[in-house]
C-alpha cells in the first residue's frame, strides 16, 4: 500500500531528540488560537444549555413574561426535547473527525457553529407553529452541528499546543463550555422575565454563534505552518515539541488498531461515565431546582449556574498544577492523568451520594453539594479529556470522535432514564435514586481508566514516513523499537 503526499514530515522519533526552547513572547499566536477555540466552545454550550432553562419558562409562565406562548408539554415530551439534541450529536462525531483530518478543522468548525446559530434562532417560530415535534427536529440539527465541534477542537489542539502546555491549554479550551453554561443559565432566566421573553434566549445566543463563526473563519488558523504572522521561534517551539515540521495532507486511519487498543477502550469507558454524570446534572438540574427544591425561574438560573462557575474557576489551578508536576518530574504523565481523573470523578460521585439525602428544607446544602460535584469534575480535563492526544497526536480528532460519540449516547439515555425513575419530580427520594446511579457510573468508569489507561504514544500513531513528490510504502506495525529503527533508516535513505 502506498500514499502520495505533497509535504515532507520528519518522524516524531527524530524530532523529539531536539529540545524545544520557549519562545520569547509570553503571549503568542497559539494563545490567540486557544482563546478563539475557547470562545467557540463557550458559544456551543451556551446554545446547548439555553433550552434547559428556557424550557421551564416555555411550559410554565408563572415566573416568566406572560405575554409569550406557554406550551402544555408533559414531562415525557420535555425529556424527549432535552435528549433530542444528542440524537444528532452522536452521529456526526466520527464523520466530523475524519472530515476535520482530511479537509481541515478550521473551516469545518466555523461552518458548524454558524449553522448551529441559525437553527437556534428558528426555535421560537418552530415551537409556535410546529409544536414540540418541530423543536425536536431543530434540536437534532443543532446536535448534528455541534457533534463536529469536539473532533475539530482536538484536531486543532494537537497541531497548536506543545506537549508541556497540553493540560492547561485543553482545560482552558474545554472549560469555555462550563463558562458558557454559567452565562447562559444566568441570562436565560432573566431574559424569560424581560420584554424579550423566553424567545430572547434563542435569538441572543443564536446571534452570538453566527458572529463567532464569522470571526473564527477569518482569524482562525489550521496549524502554525498555516499562520503567516507567527514568530519563527514560536513555530519552532510548537513543531519541535510535537515532532512535526509540516502538515501532512493525508494519513491512513488505522481503524483496526484503534478499535482493538485497550488504552482507547479505557479512555472510552472513562468518557462515557463522565458524560452520564455531566449531562444528567446539566439537563435535569433546572427541573430538580424548580420541582424538588422550589426555586423560582430567576433563582433557578442563578443557582444552576453556580456549579459551572466553580468548575470554570477551579479548572485553571488544577490544570496548571498538573502540567507543572509532570514537567518538574514529580509525577509521570500517565499517573497525573489518572490522579486528575480520579479527582474529577470520585469527588463528584461522593457529592452526588450526599445530594440524595438533601431535601427542600436544606436547599443551601443542596446547592453546596452541587457546586462541589460539578466544580471538581473539571479535573477530568487534565485526566482522560487530554488522553486522546497522548495516545495518538495524528489521530486525536478521530479518537475524540469515536469516544465522544459513544459517551454522548449517555447524554441521550440520561434524561430518558431519569424520566423513568423520577415519576414525581417533587419527590426527593426518587431523585436520590438518580444521583446514586450517576455516582456508581462515575466510580466504575474511573476505575477502568486507572487500571487500563496509558499516556504514551501508541505504535499505530506513526506508521509512515513522508517526502515531497515521492511514494513511500506504509511501514508495517510492529514492536515500538523496530518501528522507530525503520523510520530512521528510511529517513537516512531519503536524505
Amino acid at each position: 500500500m502506498t500514499d502520495r503526499l505533497r509535504t515532507r514530515r520528519i518522524s516524531r522519533v527524530e524530532n523529539m531528540k531536539v529540545p524545544a526552547h520557549k519562545p520569547k513572547a509570553w503571549f503568542g499566536c497559539r494563545h490567540v488560537q486557544i482563546l478563539l477555540m475557547t470562545l467557540g466552545f463557550f458559544t456551543c454550550y451556551a446554545v446547548r444549555v439555553a433550552l434547559s432553562i428556557s424550557l421551564v419558562a416555555m411550559t410554565n409562565s408563572k415566573h416568566a413574561n406572560p405575554d409569550f406562548p406557554e406550551f402544555n408539554w408533559e414531562d415525557g415530551v420535555q425529556n424527549t426535547i432535552l435528549s433530542s439534541f444528542f440524537w444528532g450529536y452522536v452521529i456526526t462525531h466520527i464523520p466530523g473527525g475524519a472530515l476535520a483530518q482530511k479537509f481541515g478543522a478550521r473551516k469545518l468548525f466555523s461552518y458548524a457553529v454558524g449553522l448551529c446559530g441559525l437553527v437556534t434562532i428558528l426555535v421560537p417560530t418552530a415551537a409556535t407553529y410546529g409544536g414540540w415535534q418541530a423543536v425536536v427536529v431543530l434540536r437534532i440539527l443543532t446536535g448534528c452541528c455541534q457533534g463536529i465541534v469536539p473532533p475539530c477542537i482536538h484536531t486543532l489542539l494537537s497541531k497548536w499546543v506543545p506537549l508541556e502546555e497540553r493540560g492547561r491549554a485543553g482545560s482552558c479550551t474545554y472549560s469555555g463550555g462550563w463558562l458558557g453554561n454559567v452565562i447562559a443559565l444566568l441570562t436565560c432566566g432573566e431574559l424569560a422575565k424581560s420584554v424579550l421573553g423566553w424567545p430572547g434566549s434563542f435569538y441572543s445566543w443564536g446571534g452570538v454563534a453566527i458572529v463567532w463563526a464569522i470571526l473564527f473563519f477569518i482569524f482562525g488558523k489550521e496549524s502554525p505552518s498555516d499562520h503567516n504572522e507567527i514568530p519563527s521561534d514560536e513555530r519552532e517551539y510548537i513543531e519541535v515539541s510535537l515532532g512535526v515540521t509540516e502538515t501532512v495532507e493525508t494519513l491512513k486511519t488505522p481503524w483496526r488498531s484503534i478499535m482493538t487498543s485497550i488504552p482507547v477502550w479505557a479512555l472510552l469507558i472513562a468518557q462515557c461515565s463522565q458524560a452520564w454524570g455531566f449531562w444528567m446534572l446539566l439537563t435535569k438540574t433546572p427541573t430538580y431546582m424548580d420541582h424538588a427544591l422550589h426555586y423560582k425561574i430567576d433563582e433557578n438560573g442563578r443557582v444552576s449556574a453556580l456549579p459551572y462557575l466553580a468548575a470554570w474557576l477551579l479548572g485553571f489551578p488544577i490544570s496548571f498544577a498538573s502540567d507543572r508536576l509532570v514537567k518538574a518530574g514529580y509525577v509521570s504523565l500517565v499517573n497525573m492523568r489518572k490522579i486528575a481523573n480520579t479527582i474529577g470523578e470520585f469527588i463528584p460521585a461522593a457529592a452526588l451520594i450526599g445530594l440524595g439525602y438533601v431535601d427542600s428544607e436544606h436547599r443551601d446544602i443542596a446547592v453546596g453539594v452541587l457546586v462541589t460535584s460539578v466544580g471538581f469534575n473539571v479535573a477530568v480535563f487534565s485526566g482522560h479529556q487530554m488522553n486522546h492526544m497522548d495516545l495518538s497526536p495524528n489521530f486525536a480528532g478521530i479518537l475524540m470522535g469515536i469516544t465522544n460519540a459513544a459517551a454522548n449516547i449517555c447524554g441521550i439515555a440520561a434524561p430518558l432514564i431519569c424520566g423513568l425513575i423520577v415519576t414525581d419530580t417533587s419527590d426527593v427520594h426518587q431523585w436520590r435514586k438518580v444521583y446514586f446511579l450517576s455516582a456508581g457510573i462515575y466510580i466504575i468508569g474511573n476505575l477502568g481508566f486507572v487500571l487500563f489507561g496509558k499516556a504514551t504514544v501508541q505504535q499505530w500513531n506513526d506508521t509512515t514516513t513522508y517526502i515531497e513528490d515521492h511514494e513511500i510504502s506504509t511501514i508495517p506495525e510492529g514492536p515500538k523499537d523496530m518501528d522507530e529503527k525503520r523510520i530512521e533508516e528510511k529517513s537516512e535513505i531519503i536524505q
